[in-house]
């Protein structure tokens, strides 16, 4: 009889254990997930989206970055598109308040950019020397990409290098104000949350541009003074692009991401 209690006994004290260690267990996992930010409350970030990467949130439904050498392809174009998005933005704005007799959207035809002999910029040569030196460019950061490091040194003079410190953050003359010598996680968040709104920004000017012919600016104010009349609705179906356009003698056909009827 004293042996059943005694194997009673520790057997209860077993189980209470156990269970003890299970609450601890999950409110371990409890306080370790409320400690990450993620996209949605409640969601289960992906196994391979640990928080390591500046701005992961666990967003990824379709699964693209499973595989370890494409997420590092990935972060790279996010990254890239990003900065050249907030660039776009950037310039779209200024030009629009330094120039608002100019549509941002054609800006770019030979007729618009600024000439030095009184002839039209010719096109064909400027874009000749953007493919040369962004195809440099763009090999130079691949070869990065596939061995880090392996071109840190400038090829014409190798005493000039960069001290690299992540993959897609060169570091040196291109951190001027030392952003990575500081709190260099926070510093590349901020970067990339931001470039992803420029994206989203740039795609939202360019439909709007489509769909109304006027700058972003032009048509914040035209929303702001009659916001029920300006808005999207007024404006589906809409398409201000011209079928075509002829630039030196080249016939380049046009579309609207944007479906609708031409109004041009």
């Amino acid at each position: 009889m004293q042996a059943t209690c005694s194997t009673f006994v520790a057997g209860t004290s077993l189980v209470a254990k156990a269970q003890a260690a299970r609450r601890s267990g999950r409110s371990g996992v409890v306080v370790q997930a409320a400690a990450r930010n993620l996209w949605a409350p409640g969601v289960v970030s992906p196994s391979y989206l640990d928080g390591s990467l500046a701005g992961d949130y666990g967003f990824d439904p379709l699964g693209l970055g499973a595989n370890p050498e494409r997420l590092t392809w990935y972060r790279q174009a996010e990254l890239q598109n990003a900065r050249w998005a907030m660039l776009g933005v950037a310039g779209i704005l200024g030009q629009e308040v330094l120039n608002p007799e100019q549509w941002w959207y054609t800006a770019g035809m030979p007729e618009n950019l600024p000439s030095f002999d009184n002839n039209k910029t010719n096109l064909g040569g400027i874009l000749a020397w953007e493919f040369l030196l962004m195809h440099f460019v763009e090999v130079r950061r691949w070869q990065d990409i596939r061995k880090k490091d392996s071109v840190n040194s400038d090829p014409f003079n190798p005493n000039l290098k960069v001290p690299n410190p992540e993959l897609g953050y060169p570091g040196g003359p291109f951190d001027p104000l030392g952003f990575s010598k500081g709190n260099f996680k926070e510093a590349q968040t901020k970067e990339i949350k931001n470039g992803r709104l420029a994206m989203v920004a740039f795609v939202a000017f360019t439909i709007q541009a489509q769909a109304t012919g006027k700058g972003p600016l032009a048509n914040l104010a035209d929303h702001l003074s009659s916001p029920f009349a300006n808005n999207i609705t007024a404006n589906i179906g809409h398409c201000m692009v011209p079928s075509s356009v002829d630039v030196q003698g080249l016939t380049i056909p046009l579309s609207c991401l944007w479906p609708g009827t031409r109004m041009v």
